[in-house]
């Protein structure tokens, strides 16, 4: 793994454990801050205004058909506070679901889309990405609690609310998740253990498995000599894939061809999500989340386009 850096320029300050950025055509950034439960837009200058309040744990976030906001809501967490800033930990007492939401970035009107799935409650959504089809894939995470926690699992939703099913279970606390510039494999991070895998689609929401000894049909792409944690994750134009890295704080860029790696260091443990934007997608927007922080970052590499927002 090589390792390197990049100069950047902090964007804002004082969010409350940011993530989930989508850099918006006008120039504004929209992320979550989970532990206020609002979903907030930054402006070029910096300034924030809330969009909406959907409470519990708003993560990640996507563009959807006709303008609107899908968010995945984890329900909250417990939050560790000390010098270094802030930090999510177990299910908090006031837990209120898992559940996909629907935003109207207008209204900040905030609507349920899912809360289960194949009969089993959705209990942490982190991440999510749309597919040309009409469809997203998203990961539940799951939540952990004292002495137990839930199994993970990466599923596919039709955005008009009319399906949801889940595509492979179990993933070790699935995090990030985006399509390869072709759309047909989907890279799905696993938090934990730090592992990258890619799944190989053949239709909208399903995969072509591998056999065992893959635990839940996915291709095995990078992995981590050393103790750190994946993230949330975005695709380059090319194919690579910069996966967010905590407590080795920094982009994780991935390639999917050889798995080698190289690590592009950050000064936050809980450097959690990148997007792409700018006029030519040249332009990084990361989160780090601990310190409260957007960055803004010329990339060397162009990102991939979005549906409902790149392309």
């Amino acid at each position: 793994m090589s390792e390197n850096t990049l100069e950047f320029k902090v964007v804002a300050t004082g969010l409350e454990f940011p993530e989930g950025p989508v850099a918006l055509p006008d120039g504004s950034v929209l992320v979550v801050e989970i532990k206020r439960g609002v979903i907030t837009r930054v402006l070029p200058d910096g300034g924030k205004e809330t969009v909406a309040t959907p409470g519990g744990g708003p993560n990640g976030l996507a563009m959807g058909p006709d303008g609107k906001c899908f968010v995945c809501n984890n329900g909250g967490f417990q939050w560790h506070v000390d010098e270094m800033g802030v930090r999510p930990t177990i299910q908090p007492a006031d837990y209120s679901g898992g559940r996909i939401e629907v935003v109207d970035l207008e209204s900040g009107l905030v609507e349920i889309l899912y809360t289960e799935a194949d009969g089993v409650p959705l209990s942490g959504p982190n991440d999510i990405v749309f597919d040309e089809h009409g469809g997203f894939y998203f990961s539940d995470l799951g939540k952990v609690r004292p002495y137990d926690q839930d199994r993970g699992r990466v599923l596919y939703g039709l955005a008009d609310g009319s399906g949801v099913k889940t595509v492979a279970h179990p993933v070790e606390m699935p995090n990030g998740v985006g399509l390869s510039p072709d759309g047909r494999t989907l890279y799905v991070a696993e938090t934990p253990p730090a592992r990258l895998w890619a799944f190989d689609l053949i239709a909208p929401g399903e995969i072509a498995a591998q056999p065992w000894p893959s635990p839940h049909g996915g291709r095995f792409v990078a992995g981590s000599s050393g103790y750190q944690r994946f993230d949330s994750l975005a695709v380059e134009e090319g194919g690579r894939v910069c996966v967010a890295t905590l407590i080795n704080g920094g982009i994780s860029v991935i390639s999917p061809e050889s798995g080698d790696v190289e690590h592009i260091a950050f000064p936050d443990r809980y450097t959690t999500n990148i997007c792409f934007g700018g006029p030519d997608l040249a332009t990084a927007y990361i989160t780090l989340s601990q310190s409260g922080q957007l960055i803004e970052v010329p990339w060397p590499r162009r990102g991939l386009g979005l549906a409902y927002l790149n392309n």
